[in-house]
């Protein structure tokens, strides 16, 4: 039997977030976001958030990789693998620093038409991702960023005023990253409402769910329905504005599996995927499903908590998404009838898995359930799949030639392009691939430079020290060959 070809529209890519890479925090006329005032980390030290900037603290955002003075640098990169499409963000901080201004900055809407104009002098495709965690740092302060639903109201206007500035230059969208996200121990940073939470810390090593108050999991989930609402509205007012846009929006869809056949393990895995299809079964279908009850009342919470009302419904029935985006890096699994070690990752994947091995930073290698996630979700859904992150992070040495060699990023890169060939076979529409990081940048997690992604080496370490140089790794040239051949050198 002849393996599956990726169909020849394929968009192949890499992506990004503008509080990761462009630096330029204080530069023509852009706001803080709060995701701009995280402090630097380790995996065992947690990075603190400042509500305001501290002297002889240092920020990774400040300059990042300065992608933001280096973007023609890096696009021509990007072209030079072959690219089809490049997802980045648009930082709302840029367009309106305080997250509600009036007007927009005009020297933000600026950048981004450079950044595009360039994308199209190489025929590469730009996916812009709306929101990608760095909510205004003035909201939060003010209201509570998504706790407030006045912040819907500005949030919508951020994107009515991006569709129309460039509802000629993009035509493929993600509203929200990584949605889902909200439901765990980011939620307090990423909805910006940290300060009534009284979170100052985004410890990812160490984060646990056990010691949450409901109080703290209903405040989470109820900035999680604003986004919901939102994220409807803009879907209704983009295809308004161009009926050619492809709007979608985002979840973390590592696999779950159950350590053992023991049915108790199987159940607490298949419980755990409800992480994914509540947020999926929202933007989707529009609508809650059963799976929401259920999952509430183990955070100690139920939907009459979350304050939905005739109108939102309504809503989030007419704004479904046209495709669902999905980040995947890994997976873990679930054991209740025993105690077995615990593995790292986006979220708490629960114990390691014997039969997978481990990156540095805890996360193990699964290309297969790649495939099995892709099979899920496109099962439940029936629309159109986007692989918006897929990647490495690793400690990358420069060698004595001069050159960066990383056959353990190449194989992992040749593992997952052969789990969605496998996808492909298996029935499912998977529209492109974006691999997390083509270039090295700041990690989200621990704001450290040493957990490298890229297929292109930044000369910066942890400290914010470097020449910012850009050095193709050999998985660079891998890269370029996958993409020139459209996955058919890969066996």
């Amino acid at each position: 039997m002849s393996k599956a070809t990726f169909p020849k529209d394929f968009l192949w890519g890499g992506a990004t977030a503008a509080y990761q890479c462009e630096g330029a925090w204080k530069e023509d006329g852009k706001g803080f976001a709060v995701t701009d005032l995280l402090t630097a980390g380790t995996r065992e030290i947690p990075r603190i958030f400042t509500p305001e900037e501290k002297e002889n603290t240092y920020y990774p955002a400040k300059q990042a990789i300065d992608h933001y003075h280096h973007y023609k640098e890096d696009i021509a990169l990007f072209a030079e693998m072959g690219f089809k499409v490049y997802r980045m963000s648009i930082s709302w901080v840029r367009i309106f620093p305080n997250g509600d201004d009036e007007i927009p900055n005009q020297k933000g809407l600026e950048f981004y038409h450079k950044i595009f104009q360039e994308c199209k002098k190489y025929g590469i495709e730009p996916l812009v991702t709306i929101s990608h965690h760095d909510v205004p740092l003035a909201l939060a302060l003010k209201q509570d960023g998504w706790l407030s639903r006045k912040t819907i109201s500005a949030f919508v206007n951020y994107c009515e005023t991006i569709f129309k500035e460039y509802k000629d230059e993009v035509k493929y969208w993600i509203v929200f990253n990584e949605i889902n996200m909200m439901t765990s121990y980011f939620g307090d940073i990423y909805t910006g409402g940290i300060l009534s939470n009284g979170t100052t810390h985004l410890d990812i090593a160490h984060a646990s769910e056990e010691a949450l108050s409901a109080d703290k999991m209903k405040k989470r989930f109820k900035a999680l329905h604003h986004q919901f609402v939102a994220c409807a509205k803009v879907v209704e007012i983009g295809h308004k504005i161009n009926e050619q846009f492809k709007i979608g929006s985002m979840v973390a869809a590592d696999a779950h599996y159950p350590y053992s056949c023991n049915p108790v393990n199987v159940i607490a895995a298949q419980k755990s995927m409800r992480r994914i299809w509540y947020c999926a079964d929202v933007m989707v279908r529009g609508e809650y499903s059963y799976v929401a009850d259920s999952y509430l009342k183990d955070q100690g919470i139920c939907l009459t908590d979350l304050d939905i009302t005739v109108e939102d419904k309504a809503i989030l029935q007419a704004g479904t998404i046209d495709f669902l985006a999905l980040s995947y890096y890994t997976s873990g699994c679930h054991a209740v009838d025993e105690v077995h070690e615990t593995t790292a990752g986006n979220f708490s994947l629960g114990v390691a898995n014997p039969y997978l091995k481990k990156s540095d930073w805890g996360w193990v290698f699964d290309p297969q359930g790649l495939r099995w996630m892709l099979n899920e979700l496109y099962g439940r859904y029936n629309i159109p799949l986007f692989i918006a992150e897929n990647g490495l992070g690793a400690v990358d040495e420069i060698s004595e030639d001069g050159k960066i060699h990383d056959p353990y990023r190449m194989q992992y890169l040749d593992n997952h392009v052969s789990a969605m060939r496998e996808a492909l076979e298996d029935g499912v529409n998977l529209m492109g691939y974006t691999w997390w990081g083509p270039i090295d940048l700041i990690s989200a997690s621990t704001g450290e430079m040493k957990k490298r992604y890229g297929f292109i080496y930044v000369d910066r370490d942890n400290e914010g020290n470097g020449s910012l140089k850009r050095i193709r790794k050999d998985s660079f040239y891998r890269y370029q060959e996958i993409i020139k051949t459209n996955g058919a050198c890969v066996k």
